[in-house]
């Protein structure tokens, strides 16, 4: 296995300009593939995810050029996939595969859809049960509930709600959300439950309504999306850096220094924008300008209990500014984080524990009280998981050295994440 030795740290200064958003670009791409009229998307993420969802797009005979760095041309379709059989990898990207099962699925093809190890133990039974309501034909090839998928063509009914579990993924609301209108009838959904994750819902019917289509919403419970609806192509479209990914740098500032972030700014559509007032809330000195976020070093960051539903994928950083904290963080209402790349909150636990933390898990809480001194030299398992190796180096500021195993994992979402952290943290 490949690994990654970090220097011991003390502080981080610098601007960074971020990355595409992952959630933004995988959204975009479908979108613009699933319309009427060619789009241009400009800084769009290049990732291991990007690269499996224009993989498949390809597969499915829509049209994608490559014209300038991080700038992809897409000819839609008009809802009309040109290839009705193909066998997608979609490695262990959720947010190509949940899309792309509901969007097939109303498609009228014959289509396979696999990937990773870890993306056939991800659940997506709510999403296909969900499906089957309307009529589609999906079957399992492996594990009830789970991914590898055969969908085939199905006569779709669309005369009753649809309903569909919102406290495992959203995910899979974002996927019918995004397929329905290729039906052009009126189509209804209804959320059992408490909805987890309600920025990335608030992601979706953004670019929705940007190619073209207004869902209207009643609370978080019923989505109604009006007949003869249809994505337009807005032309031109620009993706905004990873707020996720904005977390790291925003928390090196917040524990030693002064960072600011570029790409992203406080009227983000990403709900990970609000991780930069949670760090606030732990004493970080936070800055807002129209396309930045500055971060400064707190004079004493500040232990807190936090229901971190709106910020799930940012959560994460915010255990590891656990670290420095003055006493015991709580972080609550993250489920979510048990179906992501892994277990996080298991992994999050077991690696945290070997800096010298305490750690309390839940089924969907953590409680982190920090060591007295952190135990220098860890080797940190990441799971293969990008967020996990991303968080864990922020530990270095604690002026110990670590080991990133798998460093590459990064790749997913942000390939140059730690030639950028280098360059800001001494």
């Amino acid at each position: 296995m490949e690994q990654l030795p970090l220097l011991a740290s003390h502080q981080a200064q610098g601007a960074i300009t971020l990355p595409g958003s992952k959630s933004i670009s995988n959204r975009t791409l479908l979108l613009a593939a699933l319309s009427n009229g060619v789009t241009e998307i400009r800084d769009l993420l290049a990732s291991d995810d990007t690269s499996r969802m224009l993989e498949a797009l390809e597969k499915l005979g829509v049209k994608c050029e490559n014209f300038a760095k991080n700038a992809w041309r897409v000819a839609g379709c008009n809802g009309n996939f040109p290839n009705k059989n193909a066998d997608l990898f979609l490695g262990n990207a959720g947010t190509a595969f949940r899309p792309l099962t509901a969007a097939l699925a109303l498609a009228g093809g014959e289509y396979t859809l696999s990937g990773v190890p870890r993306m056939h133990e991800r659940p997506i039974g709510d999403l296909v049960n969900a499906l089957r309501l309307t009529g589609a034909n999906i079957e399992y090839l492996g594990n009830d509930g789970f991914p590898p998928l055969k969908i085939s063509p199905a006569n779709i009914n669309l005369d009753k709600a649809i309903a569909i579990r919102g406290d495992v993924s959203s995910q899979f609301l974002t996927a019918l959300l995004m397929a329905l209108p290729l039906t052009g009838k009126q189509a209804s959904i209804e959320v059992i439950g408490e909805l987890i994750s309600k920025p990335y819902i608030e992601i979706t019917l953004n670019l929705m309504a940007k190619f073209g289509v207004i869902v209207h919403r009643d609370g978080w419970q019923r989505f109604t999306i009006a007949a003869n609806s249809a994505y337009t192509s807005p032309k031109q479209i620009f993706v905004e850096g990873d707020a996720s990914s904005a977390s790291y740098f925003l928390a090196a500032g917040a524990i030693a220094g002064n960072v600011r972030v570029e790409g992203l700014g406080k009227d983000s559509i990403q709900g990970d924008v609000l991780f930069a007032e949670a760090l606030a809330l732990m004493g970080g000195e936070i800055s807002y300008g129209e396309n930045y976020i500055a971060s400064s070093k707190a004079n004493k960051i500040k232990a807190i209990d936090l229901d971190c539903n709106h910020i799930p994928d940012a959560a994460m950083t915010l255990a590891i500014v656990a670290l420095f904290a003055d006493g015991t963080t709580t972080l609550r209402n993250i489920a979510s984080w048990r179906v992501k790349e892994t277990d996080r909150i298991a992994a999050m636990t077991a690696e945290l524990r070997k800096v010298g933390a305490i750690v309390e898990e839940g089924a969907d809480y953590i409680k982190i009280t920090p060591p007295a001194q952190l135990t220098p030299n860890a080797v940190i398992d990441t799971y293969d998981d990008h967020r996990m190796a991303m968080c864990f180096s922020l530990v270095t500021l604690g002026g110990v050295p670590i080991t990133i195993n798998d460093p590459n994992c990064v790749a997913k979402t942000f390939p140059n994440f730690f030639a950028e952290f280098k360059k800001l943290v001494y």
